[in-house]
C-alpha cells in the first residue's frame, strides 16, 4: 500500500537496484533527485519502471500526480546523457551471480523467473533466488515486495506451494532474506 509503480516508455536500468536512503542515492542521479521530495522513503529501479515507497503519513492521492509529472519530465529531457539522470556507475555489490548456481538452484530459478517474477514485477517488486540448501529456498524480495503486508502469505501459500508442486519433497520451506 505504501509503494506505487511508475512505468516508463524506455529502459531505465539494466538490473534491479533498491535504494533505501539519500546516502545510497549518491551514485544514482535519478534516485538522488527523487529523494529531494520529503515524502519519498525508498526507491526501486527496474528495467522500465520506478517503484517509490512513500512515508506512511502521506496519502498517494496528494503526491502521485506530482511524482508522475516529475518522473515524466526527467525521462523526457532531450539529452538524457547530458542531464545525467541515468545510472552512471556500476554497483558490483548488488549484482547477483547466478552462474554459480548448482543444478537444483538453476531449476528453482527458472520456475521463479517463469511463473512468479512477472506477477511480482507487475506490482513494482522483484524476487531473486539467493540460495537453496537442505530443502530451504532463500529468496530476496525487493521493491514493493520488501515490507509488503502480504509478502509472507505470498511466500508460503503461493511460492512455496508452487515449488513443492513442481519439485516435490526437495522443497521443505521458502523464506525471505534481508537485502
Amino acid at each position: 500500500p505504501d509503494v506505487m509503480k511508475f512505468v516508463a516508455n524506455q529502459m531505465i536500468v539494466k538490473e534491479n537496484i533498491e535504494i533505501l536512503s539519500i546516502d545510497e542515492a549518491q551514485d544514482y542521479p535519478i534516485a538522488k533527485e527523487l529523494f529531494s521530495f520529503p515524502f519519498v522513503e525508498s526507491i526501486f529501479l527496474s528495467n522500465n519502471y520506478i517503484a517509490i515507497r512513500k512515508k506512511k503519513e502521506v496519502e498517494w492521492e496528494n503526491i502521485a500526480m506530482q511524482l508522475r509529472s516529475f518522473i515524466s519530465d526527467l525521462l523526457n529531457k532531450t539529452d538524457n546523457e547530458e542531464k545525467n539522470i541515468y545510472i552512471k556507475k556500476e554497483d558490483k555489490k548488488r549484482e547477483r551471480i547466478t552462474t554459480n548456481f548448482n543444478d537444483e538452484e538453476k531449476e528453482i530459478s527458472e520456475i521463479i523467473n517463469q511463473y512468479i517474477k512477472p506477477a511480482v514485477e507487475s506490482d513494482g517488486g522483484a524476487i531473486t533466488l539467493e540460495s537453496f540448501e537442505m530443502g530451504i529456498v532463500k529468496l530476496n524480495l525487493s521493491g514493493a515486495c520488501s515490507g509488503c503486508p502480504s509478502a509472507s502469505l505470498t511466500l508460503k501459500q503461493g511460492i512455496e506451494t508452487l515449488l513443492k508442486d513442481k519439485l516435490g519433497d526437495k522443497i521443505k520451506e521458502v523464506v525471505a532474506t534481508e537485502s
